[in-house]
């Protein structure tokens, strides 16, 4: 059911037919039936709306979108209002899938009344049908469970962990050895009985992801985790190769399989347009649509001939006659 206020500037409320929107039972369901869960995260849109044309499962609005849509070199700048403008814009366009949105650094550590409060703008001001937060310390723990008792259905993420970069050292994959495995298992275990309906293993070794998954009741979404999680997620711009320029650093993550090459497609577009531009091939007449009658246009001269724009009704005479020789 949508959180989306009917009387909003966005879409609405979201259909209410359990055969047309995924819920968490739809994925208790495939969970229980072993069916892959399919995840993709994505921040706008044009992209919301491929992703339920295509049925995906969950639409993530990821705070990856600091990195991937705005630029920056991790994922700790983007501020909630950021993300409450790119969850709308996902609830506009994704009907089908289950909307989760992240919440940004900086919105929940503080404490559990900061993180609930969080969570509910995730939801009434994103159009969101649940939130997802990162890591596993013992107040991100305390975080996750106060939300999930607010009502409101919580989603956790382990291993890697993008926000917790400072400590981390960087953008490093965990699970490498003993210790850091057992944690991993643990962690997801601990957010399991916060309440979370599911949790993302990100970057940690297959035979890691494997022991997670056995070891917990909900599903698990990999993500450079191996093929033994419950479901897979990437992102939208990543498997479909958007970012391809060799300027840029933004590089797709060597997890990621590349299912199309949108961004050759989109460099041979770009370029092909500034070439008709430049040698004056577009717009032409076919692509000039909106009209005026000859006799409009004769008039339309000679008034601004009246005006003393003698300039403007020449090259209004002339527009006219080029557009008639260029049918």
């Amino acid at each position: 059911m949508s959180n989306v206020p009917e009387n909003s500037v966005y879409s609405g409320p979201k259909s209410q037919n359990p055969n047309q929107r995924v819920t968490l039972s739809h994925l208790r369901q495939k969970h229980r039936a072993s069916q892959p869960i399919t995840m993709v995260t994505a921040y706008d849109y044009p992209a919301a709306v491929h992703l339920d044309t295509a049925a995906i499962d969950i639409c993530l609005v990821g705070d990856s979108a600091a990195m991937v849509v705005h630029g920056h070199d991790t994922t700790l700048p983007i501020t909630l209002d950021e993300m409450l403008v790119h969850c709308r814009a996902v609830a506009r366009g994704a009907k089908t899938p289950l909307l989760i949105g992240d919440l940004p650094f900086g919105t929940y550590e503080s404490g559990s009344n900061q993180a609930v409060d969080t969570a509910v703008r995730i939801l009434k001001e994103g159009g969101m049908d649940a939130i997802k937060l990162e890591g596993g310390s013992p107040s991100r723990i305390f975080a996750a469970k106060a939300i999930v008792e607010a009502g409101i259905a919580v989603m956790g993420h382990v291993g890697l962990t993008p926000q917790a970069i400072s400590v981390l050292g960087g953008f490093r994959p965990q699970g490498k050895n003993v210790a850091s495995a057992v944690k991993v298992v643990e962690t997801a275990l601990a957010l399991q009985e916060a309440g979370c309906f599911a949790v993302v293993l990100e970057c940690v070794p297959a035979p890691v992801a494997a022991a997670a998954t056995a070891a917990l009741q909900i599903p698990t979404i990999g993500i450079g985790a191996g093929p033994f999680c419950s479901g897979q997620v990437l992102v939208y711009h990543d498997l479909l190769g958007m970012l391809q320029h060799p300027h840029h650093a933004k590089v797709t993550p060597k997890f990621c399989k590349q299912y199309a090459h949108v961004g050759n497609v989109i460099n041979k577009a770009l370029l092909e347009y500034k070439e008709d531009v430049a040698n004056g091939s577009f717009p032409d007449a076919l692509h000039s649509p909106y009209k005026i009658s000859r006799t409009d246009a004769d008039v339309f001269s000679n008034e601004l001939q009246r005006l003393g724009l003698d300039k403007a009704a020449s090259a209004a005479s002339e527009a006219v006659q080029k557009m008639v020789t260029t049918k």
